[in-house]
């Protein structure tokens, strides 16, 4: 009867140790609620007219999404709550926040002050599109982790990623407001708060995002040890730029971003035909 007793109070130990989860786990987790939460709060400091508290929110919101994950790998505690997690605080930073940022940017602030209430509506719109793109976006890359990647598309994103949508899409912003800021070329300014040139930048943006095209992804990308010293030379200024003007160099690499993607879809279709010529020839049956 002894024997029979240990083992059911051993199997009760068991089960009670699969039912706990390590303290470490809640880490990623916690990480990932404070981005969802500065983008909560950029959305709130937008509605104020705040624009630069805003985007400094957003880039809270940037850092603690790009740390979240190696975090997790570095804990051991991955998990799928954690994945669920991450993707609605990336719809919330990534799609609502930058959307209701430009929607209150174009139309002149909570009044709506200089905007005709037509163009005010036809500006929300916009925004919602991109929203919309972004959770598309989400949801499509959610249904495609567990396919399988073909070779050619280590080194490529299948549309522009979120971080990137809300890059790009908040970039005429950011130089608008670092030229405003120093008195710099005022019609510069002028011209990326003009509310046509936001739908434009909404649309676009958006329809990028919910595109397959292909965009660059640094994560499994090499260089040639003959590049290492120029790419240095070239990070080490990025930083003494970033440095000196952070905000009007993050808008110019945002809006140079964009540029990329024609010269990301001709590299990938010179990788996809070079994979394919590799491919041996499929052989004919013979009657």
């Amino acid at each position: 009867m002894k024997k029979f007793r240990l083992r059911g109070r051993r199997r009760k130990n068991r089960v009670e140790k699969r039912e706990r989860i390590p303290l470490r786990a809640i880490v990623p987790n916690l990480i990932t609620s404070l981005a969802a939460c500065a983008g909560i709060t950029s959305i709130s400091l937008s509605s104020e007219g705040r624009w630069t508290e805003a985007l400094v929110a957003l880039l809270v919101a940037c850092l603690c999404d790009g740390i979240d994950g190696r975090v997790a790998r570095l804990l051991k505690c991955s998990s799928k709550l954690g994945a669920e997690l991450d993707s609605l605080a990336d719809f919330v930073n990534f799609g609502v926040a930058p959307a209701m940022f430009m929607y209150y940017w174009l139309t002149g602030g909570p009044d709506h002050i200089g905007v005709s209430p037509q163009l005010t509506r036809l500006v929300l719109g916009c925004a919602l599109f991109y929203a919309m793109c972004d959770c598309f976006r989400l949801a499509r890359f959610n249904t495609m982790l567990e396919q399988p990647t073909l070779p050619y598309w280590l080194n490529y994103f299948l549309g522009v990623p979120a971080p990137g949508g809300c890059w790009m899409v908040l970039s005429p912003a950011i130089v608008s407001l670092a030229l405003d800021a120093k008195g710099k070329n005022p019609v510069c300014a002028e011209f990326f708060q003009n509310p046509y040139f936001g739908m434009f930048m909404l649309l676009f943006v958006g329809a990028l995002m919910a595109s397959r095209l292909p965009t660059i992804s640094l994560k499994h990308l090499h260089i040639s040890k003959r590049a290492q010293l120029p790419l240095m030379a070239a990070l080490l200024l990025l930083v003494a730029l970033l440095v000196s003007n952070f905000w009007l160099t993050l808008g110019v690499i945002g809006i140079g971003y964009i540029f990329t993607v024609p010269v990301t879809c001709f590299c990938f279709t010179q990788a996809r035909a070079k994979y394919e010529r590799m491919q041996p020839l499929p052989q004919t049956v013979q009657s």
